[in-house]
């Protein structure tokens, strides 16, 4: 039962999971079998938010919670003879028992051992029947044995909560020593114990069921005495389909949709608390549940834990839930004060849990459901007039009659809904949390308790006095290793611009294990992104979800309710100035002794060298523990003592030591952690600093050095202002790094460890580091040591090349005596020479600087060596090169960042030899789709959709061999693509529908992708819209990423390419270059084996791509599994760029990165170029596969036993690297093959859309009209995509003629409704729509309206789920009702009418027009470029809840201009690029009447017939939001228009 072994790359703590969540509940608690038949019925009808693996009878696990049946087990009682006494005096435990009777014996023994010993009765065991019917195989061979223990309150308890707490100590000590007592008593099976509920209130069943199983597993829930107030079920989708019957939710308390992205830091902070932790509740029962969070359990399971304990502990089930999941608290003005003080005052309690989405949660008297503060989940509740309230991630679950609802509504980010039954109605969010906030004074206790660094003047000269620097400052520099690369590329443009700089071609040098050059520690961690299974956080348009703010010093008792005497020291952001931390030296006497700071030396005597490292760290450990026994309780890590004789250790090492010291012995809450380094630098120094433990770090020689370049080169800014841009500068990256993998607080990601290492030995990551993830081996602390042995040795050593200036660097471009870069001016030369020329020698000269790594080292594939065959074959027998080249493709680099000239010759020399070229995120121009005369084809075969969905209309999809969802980029995972102002010129605007000279940027997240069930709904959006080809998903290689792959394949994914860090052409932040995401090689190969593991393998073609350069490198990446191979800068390198790292800055000297029309008539390359690439490298690829045995590409993929690891790595560092976790062979298992060799099924048979093709016959061969009328549910999803396809192939993205095929449905759609609609197709919805309506909107039109009859209210109802109109490009929308988050996203053109919207409304919009007429969210217009709105904003709140950034509010003139413009503003769409919406700088009287009348006509809406009929009135209460570059841009248009007529006119 449960998963396999860690074997090779795979380990099972990389699994994600995420799912669909429901409940139906009684509002007055009256309890009927009929809740539990509707929960299950919810269940089957979120069943497409599930998945299945290899085999179809195999899900991933759903389960009911309910409250107890006690009419059922009193039934059962009676035939027994058993003595059940009154309800809620009796518990029930449901048990998952081994299979293995020993061991289940052992176990029952233990169990009924612990509720004797704690005073309980044992009252007797029941079988849980149930029926086996339609189960698959594997999952009646995991089956536990399932029974049920009941347990008579005993008199110790006076009350049902105290019980409550007993039965909590009684599981925990039968659960937790169960791992050692399995070893002792040589059982393994008594691991298999696990309890999926045991209270008086609650039982879950649940298991590795489907969801139509759950039922008719359990026959006790078909039985009518079961009954219950509530049923909260769960539907799992995780990224693995090792069957497993203890992750199904519900969990006791919970179940949740997302994923927790900080529990390794969560659960660190938990285990730190143990010696500070008390509870009067509890008492003595508190030390025998620790663990209090066990190791190996989904995130869910431990927020479960965590939320019991607090429970337990005396908090309320809502007080409970708003400390581990807060609102955003910081910086929100919209917030009252006395709110603010109760978030605030619980943050020094408990670190949030970040990222978990939407959670329902119950202890059986109450049930709620919370959304995090991203709001990134969908949740969706009705309530009817008979007392139900149903709630799931999607509407229409249950076929609840329109007339009988009363209310329809969702979840808001950070809001709470709560039913509790005593009371007998549903509390909202306001009333919950005013009446937790006014219960204690948590605003008068913060003025006692807090204390803000800001506010502190107290500079005692003695405690913050510090040691005299020894040696001059090129000194000190050079013993931190800096480089002339970190003064000029780093520290002054973040001095003068405050911003984290740019740069572009991605990263071609070795990793730090592989250098020769000793390289900052920092460099081995590579940070961890969000992709697939959590979405990125947007840290620049949604920055007020995001927090810096942190606590430094110890935290008060979380159970000790009394903390309102704790002091607390708050800073706003933790990068602390030389005052800053002089301040905190004096805080013991500012504060009289509060607080009690002690400095700790982190540098080690110079005379013992490397050696005396290790001992250095014990020493250094114990000091720490000392302090904090002395009641020290800020301890200050301090490198000042460097000079001569001290050596400075790595400040990571030495902060992450002590940090995880003191969390093994339990007093790390007790303390701060502060460090003082001058090592640290550039935002990836800060940011490991913090995932291993650092609250608030201050790099005084950063500071001091800036000073010095500003004086030296008297640049422009004051002394002050350089070290707050500085500061800031460091911000804005710690935060987008935090952003990448979806954490929105500091607090949250410190301590967190989000990073994995490469290239460190694992014993030294598990001593030092532990926890965190390490593959390949490589450095210990020996090699560490050394590398800083050298770095001092430069300093003070009397080499003459340090003598007057610091090392060059040369990580970030080639330099002389730099680090080596696989691409050098030499080789490059030689690659142009020989494809110019069609000379092999050229090639296998450049060819061979690549391969040979024995001088210098570049890559893990470097340190690899061939397998011969016995029996090698001639190269004539060998698959012909033509054929091979298929197999190949260009990366994605948009038109935009690359020139017309380039990005067509790359097309062009990829469609002769039968190769795909990629768009890249740009969009296509149209012409392109048509072959040129001379049979050549400039369209690229693979279409990229990438988070800005530029420019991706119906036609775009359909003219595709390959649809590649871009989840993130090798340069630059977990943020979006940057498209720099320069760049966009007007066809590059056309192309992309956004404004010309307006600098574009995708979004970090996709924002219809959340979680994996989403992208398994883009997936099947995309397949409707082009059946014909295949749907892929472009992930980035990090530990864990083939468990996503594995999801990406359950989601029924065509293809997946793995790209490697390297890679990358395009514009992004430095730190995002060097330190995020790991090497292809590992991320392949543990793909390679997770989806070996999971039979899934031969389902799905996979691809690798990023510093692919010759023919051994394909050799070895089909090798380790891959079935195609795909190229970027090597081909672009082929036809003419010479690597000058300018592309972000439109200078490019060649024409290939450059808009510039006079540098892109340098372009000289041509499509015979990039062929001869091609085919040397199919050339050298054969000569291999010769030597290899092996006569086809397809024969060799997945060979890993034809690869070893080279014998005698003689190098400093490298020779600890063990790559036998990348060279692991996984079985075969039942897998077909180890290549990619059948297909996905996509149900597209299912499709509603069949029907509506069928009935539009007429409409599609000859253009008449037709009119069409069907119902439509909930599992309809993507109605209307699949028919736009069809307009599309036929009449391009002009479509049909307005209205031709018109479609009248009835019900509730399921998601992406009308994604993709083509011009000419009207869909006309009775009823509502869950998420993503109008994705994609190329011309159609969409209407969603309430049935006649019936009389909500429309500004408070909703009508239409999140993201409604995602990157729509044309067309029009009409909603009769509130759409929910991030309306009209990145609309580029579209047309739409809302009576109501949530959170950032019309957020990165380009185009378009959007008319709101109730109320806004918070941040609307963040980010919106283009377009303009209209929002009527009747009580004059608009204004706070507008992002001011980018855009202007104006008020609306009643009087009509006189001037035409461009033209007035119509009744009627004139085509599809062109709505009749007039001239935007002028008729905004009339352009909003035009728009209620449309509404109206189309809707029936009494909210546009009233502003109508009160038109004189209504008009000045409306104001229109202009972007200010819109403006400009259009003010230009129009100057350029009247320069033209006046012209003209002479």
């Amino acid at each position: 039962m449960g998963f396999p072994k860690p074997q090779g790359l795979y380990d099972a703590r990389n699994e994600h999971d995420s799912c669909g969540v429901g409940f139906v509940a009684h509002i007055k608690g009256q309890k009927s079998h009929a809740i539990i038949t509707q929960a299950l019925e919810i269940l089957k009808n979120i069943d497409h938010r599930g998945a299945v693996g290899a085999d179809p009878l195999l899900g991933d696990g759903a389960g009911i919670l309910t409250q107890i049946p006690d009419q059922l087990f009193r039934k059962w009682a009676q035939d027994e003879s058993v003595d059940l006494p009154a309800a809620g005096d009796y518990a029930v435990a449901m048990c998952f028992l081994p299979q293995d009777k020993a061991a289940r014996d052992f176990v029952v023994a233990k169990f009924e051992k612990f509720i004797a010993k704690e005073g309980q009765v044992l009252l007797g065991w029941r079988d849980v029947p149930v029926t086996l019917d339609g189960l698959g195989k594997t999952v009646i061979e995991s089956m536990p044995v399932i029974s049920q223990c009941f347990v008579g309150r005993g008199p110790t308890c006076a009350d049902q909560d105290a019980f409550e707490r007993k039965l909590m100590a009684i599981r925990k000590q039968t659960q937790n020593p169960l791992d050692e007592l399995a070893i002792k008593h040589d059982l393994p099976g008594l691991t298999e114990l696990y309890m999926p509920s045991f209270s008086s209130r609650t039982i879950v069943y649940k298991g590795l069921l489907l969801a139509t199983q759950v039922g008719s597993f359990y026959d006790d829930l078909r039985d009518p005495d079961f009954v219950s107030a509530l049923g909260l079920v769960h539907q799992r989708f995780s990224t693995n389909t090792f069957p497993s019957w203890k992750l199904a939710h519900p969990y006791r308390f919970m179940a949740h949709n997302g994923e927790i992205n900080t529990v390794r830091g969560n659960v660190n902070w938990m285990n730190a608390r143990r010696r500070t932790m008390e509870s009067d509740l509890l008492g003595s029962d508190l030390d025998k549940m620790w663990p209090l969070i066990p190791h190996g359990q989904s995130d869910t399971a431990c927020l479960d834990n965590a939320f019991e304990l607090l429970l337990a502990g005396g908090y309320s089930l809502c007080h409970a839930m708003m400390m581990l999941i807060p609102e955003a608290w910081a910086g929100n003005p919209l917030m009252d004060a006395q709110r603010r003080a109760f978030y605030e005052y619980h943050a020094a309690l408990m670190e949030p849990w970040d990222g978990p989405a939407a959670v329902a949660f119950t202890d059986g008297r109450q049930i709620g459901a919370t959304l995090d503060r991203n709001g990134l989940r969908p949740a969706r509740f009705l309530v009817t007039d008979d007392d139900l309230c149903v709630m799931a991630s999607e509407s229409g679950v249950l076929p609840i009659k329109e007339d009988n609802i009363v209310r329809k509504w969702r979840l808001q980010p950070g809001k709470m809904l709560l039913i509790d039954f005593e009371e007998g109605r549903i509390i909202e969010d306001e009333e919950i949390k005013a009446k937790l906030a006014e219960e204690e004074p948590y605003e008068k206790w913060l003025e006692k308790a807090q204390y803000k660094l800001r506010d502190l003047d107290v500079i005692e000269p003695e405690l913050a006095e510090l040691p005299q620097p020894t040696g001059t400052l090129l000194d000190r520099q050079q013993a931190f290793g800096y480089t002339q690369e970190d003064t000029l590329r780093f520290l002054e443009p973040m001095a003068v611009n405050g911003d984290d700089p740019i740069g572009s071609m991605g990263t071609d040098t070795p990793i730090p294990v592989l250098s020769n050059k000793p390289r900052l520690l920092y460099d081995y961690f590579k940070q961890n992104f969000a992709q697939v299974t959590n979405p990125p956080i947007d840290p620049i348009r949604e920055e007020l979800v995001m927090s810096l703010v942190t606590m430094i010093g110890p935290r008060p008792n979380l159970l000790g309710h009394d903390a309102g005497t704790h002091k607390r020291l708050e800073v706003s952001q933790p990068i602390l100035t030389d005052l800053g931390l002089a301040k905190i030296r004096s805080v013991e006497a500012a504060l009289d002794g509060a607080f009690r700071t002690e400095t700790i030396d982190m540098t080690w005597d110079a005379e013992s060298g490397a050696d005396g490292l290790e001992m250095a760290i014990k020493e250094m450990c114990w000091a720490a523990t000392e302090a904090v026994l002395a009641d020290k309780n800020i301890l200050i890590l301090s490198d000042r003592a460097q000079g001569p004789d001290r050596i400075p250790m790595p400040a990571l090492l030495a902060t992450s030591a002590v940090h995880h010291h003191l969390v093994r012995q339990g007093l790390r809450m007790q303390t701060g952690l502060v460090v003082e380094t001058g090592e640290a630098r550039e935002v990836q120094h800060f940011c490991a600093l913090a995932g291993y433990g650092a609250e608030a770090i201050n790099p005084y020689l950063a500071f001091e050095t800036i000073e010095q370049i500003r004086v030296r080169k008297n640049l422009p800014v004051s002394a002050e202002d350089a070290a707050k841009n500085y500061v800031y500068a460091v911000g804005k990256g710690i935060r987008k790094v935090m952003s990448k993998m979806g954490i929105s607080t500091y607090q949250s990601y410190c301590g967190a460890q989000i990073f994995d290492a490469v290239g460190l030995s694992s014993a030294f990551v598990e001593k030092y580091f532990t926890g965190t993830a390490t593959t390949i081996e490589g450095a210990g602390l020996q090699e560490i040591a050394e590398e800083t042995v050298r770095r001092h040795a430069a300093a003070y050593g009397d080499n003459p090349v340090y003598a007057n200036m610091l090392d060059v660097g040369g990580i970030y471009g080639s330099r002389v005596r730099g680090e080596e870069h696989a691409w050098t001016s030499e080789n490059i030369g030689n690659l142009q020479h020989a494809v110019r020329g069609n000379v092999p020698e050229k090639y296998k000269a450049f060819a061979e600087t690549i391969n040979n790594q024995s001088e210098r080292m570049l890559t893990i594939r470097g340190l690899m060596d061939f397998v011969p065959a016995e029996e090698p074959i001639s190269i004539d027998e060998v698959e012909p090169a033509n054929e091979i080249v298929k197999r190949f493709a260009t990366g994605a680099m948009s038109y935009g960042s690359i020139s017309w000239e380039a990005h067509t010759t790359l097309a062009l020399a990829m469609n002769r030899i039968g190769g795909k070229s990629n768009t890249g995120e740009g969009g296509e121009d149209p012409k392109r789709f048509k072959p040129l005369d001379n049979g050549d084809t400039m369209r690229s075969s693979i279409k990229q959709v990438a988070s800005g969905r530029f420019g991706v209309t119906t036609e775009y999809l359909v003219n595709a061999d390959d649809i590649q969802i871009k989840m993130a980029q090798g340069a630059k995972p977990g943020e979006g693509g940057q498209l720099p102002g320069h760049k966009v010129d007007k066809i590059i605007g056309k192309t992309r529908h956004s404004t010309p000279g307006v600098g574009l940027i995708s979004p970090p997240p996709h924002h219809d992708i959340y979680s994996i069930e989403d992208l398994a709904q883009l997936i099947h959006d995309l397949k409707n819209v082009n059946p014909g080809s295949r749907v892929s998903v472009k992930l980035v290689s990090e530990v864990g990423v083939g468990t996503v792959a594995a999801g990406v394949s359950k989601a029924r994914a065509d293809h997946v390419t793995i790209s490697g860090y390297e890679g990358g052409t395009g514009a992004s932040p430095l730190t995002s270059l060097t330190h995020a995401g790991s090497p292809w090689e590992i991320g392949l190969a543990e793909t390679q084996q997770t989806l070996l593991l999971n039979n899934l393998r031969s389902r799905i073609c996979v691809q690798a791509d990023g510093g692919l350069r010759t023919g051994r490198d394909v050799a070895v990446a089909a090798l380790l599994g891959a079935d195609e191979f795909g190229f970027a800068t090597a081909p672009l390198i082929a036809a003419g760029c010479i690597m000058m790292r300018k592309c972000h800055l439109n200078t490019c000297p060649v024409g290939v990165a450059t808009q510039d029309p006079v540098l892109r008539a340098r372009f000289t390359g041509q499509p015979e170029h990039v062929i001869n690439y091609f085919f040397f490298v199919a050339e050298e690829l054969r000569a291999i596969m010769a030597e290899l045995g092996f006569r086809t590409v397809a024969e060799m993929v997945g060979r890993v036993d034809r690869l070893n690891m080279k014998k005698a790595i003689s190098h400093w560092k490298a020779k600890g690297v063990d790559l036998s976790k990348i060279l692991y062979q996984a079985p075969l298992g039942e897998s077909p093959s180890l290549n990619w060799s059948g297909t996905q099924d996509h149900g597209l048979e299912n499709a509603l859309d069949n029907a509506l093709i069928e009935a539009s016959a007429d409409a599609l061969e000859k253009g008449s009209a037709v009119r069409i009328e069907k119902p439509i549910i909930n599992v309809n999803r993507t109605v209307g995509a699949m028919l736009s396809g069809e307009v599309a192939k036929r009449y391009g993205h002009e479509g049909l003629p307005d209205n031709t095929i018109h479609i009248t449905l009835n019900g509730v759609a399921g998601q992406s409704f009308g994604a993709w609609l083509a011009h000419g197709v009207t869909l006309d919805l009775t009823g509502d729509a869950n998420d993503y309506v109008g994705k994609g909107l190329s011309g159609g039109r969409v209407i969603v309206r309430q049935p006649g009859h019936v009389d909500r209210d429309p500004l408070k109802n909703i009508i239409v789920g999140n993201t409604v109109l995602y990157g729509a490009i044309s067309g029009e929308a009409f909603f009769n009702g509130v759409g929910g988050e991030r309306f009209a996203v990145r609309n580029s053109g579209a047309i739409a009418v809302v009576e109501g919207c949530g959170d950032h409304g019309c957020e990165y919009m380009t185009g378009g027009v959007v008319m709101v007429l109730g109320k806004t969210g918070r941040n609307f217009a963040a980010g919106m470029s283009g377009g303009i709105a209209y929002v009527y904003d009747e009580d004059g709140e608009f204004d706070k809840l507008c992002n001011h950034a980018m855009v202007d509010i104006l008020k609306v003139s009643p009087e009509a201009d006189e001037d035409e413009g461009t033209g007035r503003p119509q009744q009627r769409t004139v085509s599809v690029n062109d709505l009749g919406m007039g001239d935007m700088l002028r008729h905004d009287a009339e352009r909003i009447r035009v728009l209620l009348e449309r509404h109206h006509l189309h809707t029936g809406s009494k909210r546009a017939r009233a502003l109508l009929d009160d038109w004189d009135n209504a008009v000045t209460k409306f104001v229109k939001v202009m972007p200010r570059d819109y403006a400009k841009a259009l003010k230009q248009m129009e100057a350029e228009r009247l320069e033209a007529a006046s012209v003209a006119a002479e």
